[in-house]
């Protein structure tokens, strides 16, 4: 059968940046390399200027900018406008908003082809969560009021495409719910891990020792520094931790806009010591990383899946989450970890529950690595997409047979 060819267009180059977006389409082109020709159009962020070839995919540079998020991305979505003609494709496949520009393009221009808007963590649900967690800072006033400038083309793209791929179950309520896409347009693939990569290493203290963990009750983040992702709850719950273990550590592994305003926070109130900020590290570094913690916590207040959960209980380490969005769906609460609603003191009580129970967090850990081995795997996943890209093939542009 001759390969069919996608376009995928996001703006991040999934090669050097490590997000669940980058890994899920850097996974989707090593498994379907013999089915599909895949070529990525990303934004010249990371200093990326070159094409290249990797792992099944070709990734093409397109001009966005490097500095922050949404400008990159509008910068982005012109260039793919203006080159539509130019992009050549059986299937174009976009993620979140890095491809409403050239869907704009297709319609304007005329040009049928099937296009799928894979959604991640639904802009509308996270803009709504946002608004209601409370009183916001003029920073993240401003941050919100572009989710839901974002969110709009989001909208618009999912209303547009031939079909729409998400993450799980919650996340195709969520777009039916704010998007008004009919849900038998809506299909769920969900992310996966390489349980290979992410598994319990013999060597674990050797790795604390080196990261300078050792001997320290290690609580592990792993994810953007963004208001979504619920750093302010861990600090809080950080400062019941400490009280009975007054040697705890908390290992963050990202980088983001909350950096600075964490740190000086951290500084006030005396548990910048606590603390390890390692910034964006290399893919290659996680595994290692995971094996460092006793406990992994994801105190997001807006989740479509959650993959780092996928990789921690994949890694045999117990989970601590608040239960929100699709993280019911990747985890088991109460068997491979502990879900709790967001609020400070009931992550405290979590994350104390089981730093103080060793035999709980090893049977956890257990059955964590049992669960994703099961039911998340990148096989799974690229074949589902392999489905939707040929079932796409079957309708004319925009939804009609």
């Amino acid at each position: 059968m001759k390969k069919l060819r996608l376009a995928v267009f996001n703006t991040q180059p999934p090669h050097l940046y490590f997000g669940g977006v980058e890994r899920r389409i850097m996974e989707t082109a090593k498994l379907l390399r013999n089915d599909v020709d895949m070529t990525v159009y990303c934004g010249t962020k990371a200093g990326f200027k070159t094409p290249t070839c990797l792992d099944g995919a070709t990734i093409i540079p397109c001009f966005s900018t490097d500095t922050a998020y949404p400008l990159d991305n509008w910068f982005f979505n012109r260039t793919i406008s203006a080159a539509a003609e130019g992009i050549k494709a059986d299937v174009y496949e976009a993620h979140a908003v890095s491809g409403y520009g050239f869907l704009q393009a297709l319609k304007k221009r005329k040009m049928r082809k099937p296009f799928i808007q894979t959604v991640h963590g639904v802009l509308a649900d996270e803009y709504m969560k946002a608004l209601q967690g409370g009183a916001l800072t003029l920073r993240a006033r401003l941050a919100n009021h572009f989710m839901g400038q974002l969110a709009r083309l989001e909208k618009d793209a999912s209303q547009n495409a031939t079909l729409v791929v998400t993450v799980s179950k919650y996340s195709a309520q969520k777009i039916t719910q704010y998007y008004n896409v009919d849900r038998a347009k809506i299909r769920v693939a969900s992310n996966g891990v390489d349980i290979q990569k992410f598994r319990p290493m013999e060597n674990r203290e050797e790795i604390r020792r080196q990261i300078g963990v050792a001997d320290r009750p290690c609580v592990l983040f792993v994810g953007r520094l963004i208001p979504r992702k619920g750093l302010s709850f861990l600090v809080e719950a950080a400062k019941q931790i400490v009280k009975e273990f007054k040697d705890a550590v908390f290992l963050i592994v990202g980088d983001g806009p909350m950096r600075s305003q964490l740190l000086a926070y951290l500084k006030e109130i005396n548990l910048l010591g606590n603390f390890i900020f390692l910034g964006d590290v290399n893919e290659q570094q996680l595994p290692a990383l995971y094996n460092c913690a006793d406990v992994f916590v994801l105190p997001s207040i807006q989740e479509g899946l959650g993959i780092v959960l996928l990789e921690a209980q994949a890694t045999a380490i117990p989970v601590v989450a608040f239960d929100v969005g699709g993280v019911d769906e990747a985890m088991r609460a109460g068997e491979t970890g502990l879900l709790v609603k967001p609020d400070s003191r009931e992550l405290a009580g979590a994350i104390l529950k089981l730093l103080s129970n060793v035999h709980l967090r090893a049977k956890m850990g257990a059955e964590g690595r049992k669960f994703v081995s099961k039911h998340f795997s990148w096989q799974s996943c690229a074949q589902k997409m392999l489905q939707v890209y040929r079932e796409a093939l079957a309708f004319d542009a925009y939804g009609f047979r």
